[in-house]
């Protein structure tokens, strides 16, 4: 965390000290009242899974991990925002240079190429994602993967605008000093603002990535679903014992 703070804002002196201070408090929040909450998560997780799931289940841990994203944003963002509303313009300058760095990886990785090449790279995507929780797929679970890749929007313009338009509306808030007042909530409320066209493409992504879930649930075998649920289950073992630390 430290690194990728300094890579942004390239933090000096006194600043440095600051930045300490603040992830030192982070983390120590995160250790009390995160990790715990992500060990229970991720065990009641695990036995839905061995149970199968339903679309409630998935609903569920959808917005339970939405709730815990914003949670630790939240506090992130109340620990860093007096530093932020102290940087120098040189840093802000700096700041902007590596954002423009990351949208031109964002685009060449996203947004590039013919319509047959972005599906095949969102297919492959999604493939080695599911597979690092079920393990291998079978031709009829790849085949499944490749009729969500198909029917799913692309959205990846809509979702490089977007991007854009947060970056710029974070870089005014630092310039305008007014991290302290502002970044919690709108750290919090990152849906907000949206174009319609966005907001529809992410919510019709949504919905049918949670059919493909429920489908591919009806046809994990017991090696796969057992795969599924260890993993999250060495992930709560992972989160309690970081708790103790």
């Amino acid at each position: 965390l430290r690194w990728q703070a300094n890579s942004y804002f390239d933090f000096q002196g006194e600043q440095s000290e600051e930045l300490d201070r603040g992830l030192a408090a982070f983390l120590a929040w995160h250790r009390a009242k995160a990790l715990p909450q992500y060990a229970r998560l991720a065990e009641d997780a695990a036995a839905r899974v061995l149970r199968g799931v339903k679309r409630e289940d998935l609903e569920w841990g959808y917005d339970a991990v939405q709730a815990q994203i914003r949670e630790a944003l939240g506090t992130a963002a109340t620990e860093a925002a007096g530093l932020l509303d102290r940087l120098g313009a040189e840093q802000i300058t700096h700041f902007e240079q590596r954002l423009a760095e990351e949208n031109r990886k964002f685009a060449k990785e996203q947004v590039q190429g013919t319509v047959e090449q972005r599906q095949q790279r969102r297919v492959k995507r999604n493939v080695e994602r599911l597979e690092e929780w079920f393990g291998s797929l079978s031709d009829a679970q790849l085949e499944r993967v490749r009729r969500y890749s198909a029917r799913a929007p692309f959205s990846a313009e809509l979702r490089e605008r977007d991007r854009k338009r947060r970056q710029a509306e974070f870089v005014a808030m630092l310039r305008a000093r007014e991290a302290t007042r502002r970044l919690a909530q709108w750290a919090q409320d990152w849906e907000a603002g949206r174009e319609p066209a966005y907001a529809e493409a992410s919510r019709a992504t949504h919905a049918e990535y949670v059919d493909l879930l429920l489908d591919l649930d009806r046809t994990l075998s017991a090696g796969q679903r057992e795969h599924a649920a260890g993993r999250l289950t060495r992930y709560a073992s992972l989160f309690e014992s970081l708790v103790r630390q």
